[in-house]
């Protein structure tokens, strides 16, 4: 059963070999068919996956396994390699064409002379390999089906590059963020860059197990030259898993320093109200000396300062010498600090 949200299906060729090209849009079967065996090098390629029926008669056309369309049309699948006869059923995972990890599936058939390949969606990473077929005196025409393979896999590898590299540009803006202005949001966005890492990192691993097990099967149908090539894609692999991993630990670290920051800030919001707090404690307690109710008329001695015609400025003199004392004491005690203005980090640093 189709996926409910797959798209309508089209069928798309592009032939070569042997000083011949050409490229066909918009093909049925039966055209398919006419296409086959016509050129030494032919890549079938099937975009959306809404039509069971259509991939199914062009699975019977190129031998493809029951088994291998049931992992076209469920396009939940892990990248792997599995080995049906005398050809080789690939499937990959390409990466989110926007800021995201909702990745896509692409499913090859590599068989002697051909690729048959099934996409879902129709914008996809492949258009580099398409100019490149396009060139007239472009190397690639010079290969085979399995070097044609090898280009696709390196092609939808690459296209994590920019992904990665895109959430690498949120944690190091996130960086600055953190230590220069803290604030409650920060934490979330964190936490969801977490998340789209450890989402890209599933995707990416089983990569490399796919990579590495085309250059270590013997199948006739990839020659020396390609597993040179397959190498160079498996060191692709690693350099991603490398950054991710990174990233990763960048993500974790930013977690601790964002709630560092957050209770260093807390610390000095708290040490300056018990400093404003320290200051007025004197003065409240002139303030309260000052307003106790005892008789005059009783005794001189109860609170003379008030018959005085300078009592008033006295305590309120009395308050502030006591107020910039305290304040004084706290500075050359260095309990407060001027705040320093920090620049941001250059992103050259």
């Amino acid at each position: 059963m189709a996926d409910p949200e797959a798209q309508g299906s089209t069928i798309s060729a592009i032939g070569y070999g042997d000083g011949r090209f050409f490229e066909r849009h918009d093909l049925s079967v039966e055209d398919v068919s006419a296409l086959k065996g016509t050129a030494r090098t032919l890549w079938i390629d099937v975009a959306g996956l809404a039509d069971i029926s259509l991939m199914e008669r062009l699975g019977a056309l190129f031998g493809l396994h029951g088994l291998a369309l049931e992992d076209v049309i469920n396009v939940h699948q892990r990248p792997k390699l599995e080995e049906y006869g005398d050809q080789l059923f690939i499937v990959s995972r390409m990466a989110p064409e926007t800021r995201g990890v909702d990745t896509r599936q692409i499913a090859m058939l590599l068989g002697a002379g051909f690729v048959l390949s099934f996409r879902d969606g129709r914008t996809d990473c492949l258009g580099l390999v398409r100019d490149r077929l396009r060139r007239e005196n472009g190397k690639m025409r010079q290969y085979g089906a399995d070097y044609l393979a090898y280009a696709l896999i390196d092609a939808v590898i690459d296209g994590y590059f920019p992904a990665v590299e895109a959430l690498g540009e949120d944690l190091e803006r996130l960086e600055e963020e953190v230590t220069l202005r803290p604030q409650e949001g920060q934490i979330h966005e964190v936490y969801r860059i977490r998340r789209d890492l450890l989402d890209l990192r599933r995707a990416i691993w089983p990569h490399r197990d796919l990579v590495n097990a085309l250059i270590r099967d013997d199948s006739p149908l990839i020659d020396g030259h390609t597993r040179v090539f397959l190498r160079d894609c498996y060191d692709h692999v690693a350099q991603l898993m490398d950054i991710v991993e990174t990233e990763r630990e960048i993500a974790s670290n930013l977690v601790d320093v964002y709630h560092s920051c957050m209770n260093a800030r807390l610390n000095d919001i708290m040490k300056m109200l018990t400093l404003i707090a320290t200051i007025f404690m004197p003065l409240s307690f002139i303030a309260s000396l000052y307003g106790m109710n005892f008789d005059r008329d009783v005794s001189p001695w109860n609170m003379p300062e008030l018959g005085w015609r300078y009592g008033y400025p006295f305590a309120l003199t009395l308050m502030a010498v006591c107020g910039i004392a305290m304040l004084v004491y706290f500075l050359r005690k260095h309990w407060i600090r001027t705040p320093r203005t920090r620049r941001p980090r250059s992103r050259n640093s």
